[in-house]
């Protein structure tokens, strides 16, 4: 691809993208700016890496609206393209050159299919794929090995299961999604009862529904819980090894970082953000927009907006301070002591 066919698919989605085609390069591929190559583009986000503007091996950039780092590719005689915001373009750009694998749009015969199950069109289902009874697979769903949908379960159009992920009774997955490999979609939630004599377990009848546009990482478990449903909103990305418990309601538009652990009934508004490692007890409520920092306890509702750290957590500033109180812990303890002797000498 010329550069200059890559600036002008970009045209229609970016508002007044500024370009440079200097000798209008043939791309081949994209390259991280620390490792890049000939023949390829690479991406600058900001000030920060502009030293890599003077060395890099790529044939053009994508770049930060910046005066500066613009002059300097062109110096360079660098192709370069400018956007406001770059990140989304080299999304763009990834997605021109990089396909994802996708299983022939066919049925490998050593899938086994129930034949009850519904089947859309153009669908594609790899080597060792069950699928139970009832079960509905919509148009254009790519389906890779060793995938599992039980029975009365729903996939929406487009979504894509990867290998190893499993999707429980009457679990509802909408259209585009993507679930990858071992993660597990509807499973029992840890639902038991106390009794003098150990446990009760309490059947897990209900279901989880997962909206449009919702993508679940490696390892990642959402389960289903005694009555009612376990939801996941539009859009809302979840990253690996991530354990969404029974009941639990989240929003539109959130981003859902590794081992984020929520026990059950848990209520997410929409854009909010857990970071890596954050606990959420049960039947917490978390506002829209709130983010909760790395390894932060939730023990308490946040309110929309809010940004809450530390174990429990805290609002974000007044936690700050908490630090840098504890940060002078012994200076303070050897004051207090010799606060302490003087006032005994008199």
């Amino acid at each position: 691809m010329k550069f200059s066919e890559f600036v002008q698919h970009l045209a229609a989605t970016q508002a007044h993208p500024q370009a440079h085609l200097a000798d209008d390069p043939n791309l081949t591929g994209l390259s991280a700016i620390e490792e890049s190559a000939a023949h390829t583009l690479s991406y600058i986000e900001g000030e920060k890496y502009a030293h890599h503007i003077a060395t890099t091996q790529a044939s053009a950039l994508i770049l930060p609206l910046h005066d500066e780092l613009q002059a300097q590719a062109s110096d360079r005689g660098l192709a370069w393209i400018a956007v406001k915001e770059p990140r989304v373009t080299l999304a763009q750009a990834i997605a021109c050159f990089y396909q994802p694998v996708r299983p022939d749009s066919r049925i490998e015969p050593s899938a086994q299919i129930h034949s009850t199950a519904q089947l859309g069109d153009d669908v594609a289902i790899a080597a060792n794929v069950v699928i139970g009874a009832n079960a509905h697979i919509g148009n254009g769903v790519a389906i890779h090995p060793n995938a599992v949908v039980y029975a009365g379960a729903k996939v929406g159009d487009r979504t894509v299961l990867h290998a190893n992920c499993v999707i429980h009774e009457r679990s509802e997955i909408g259209p585009d999604c993507v679930i990858h490999s071992g993660a597990v979609i509807g499973s029992e939630g840890f639902g038991f009862v106390p009794v003098p004599e150990g446990w009760v377990k309490m059947p897990q009848s209900g279901y989880v529904v997962l909206a449009a546009g919702v993508e679940v990482g490696c390892n990642a478990t959402i389960d289903r819980p005694a009555l009612g449903t376990t939801q996941v909103g539009r859009n809302t990305k979840i990253d690996n090894l991530v354990q969404i418990a029974h009941g639990s309601k989240i929003g539109e538009n959130c981003a859902i970082a590794a081992q984020v652990g929520m026990a059950g009934g848990v209520k997410i508004g929409n854009r909010v953000i857990l970071a890596g490692q954050v606990g959420v007890v049960d039947h917490i409520e978390i506002g829209d927009g709130a983010i909760g920092t790395a390894k932060a306890g939730i023990h308490s509702d946040i309110k929309p907006g809010e940004i809450v750290t530390g174990i429990p957590a805290l609002p974000h500033k007044v936690f700050l301070k908490a630090s840098a109180v504890f940060r002078r812990l012994p200076e303070m303890h050897r004051t207090l002591k010799k606060l302490s002797r003087h006032a005994d000498l008199s």
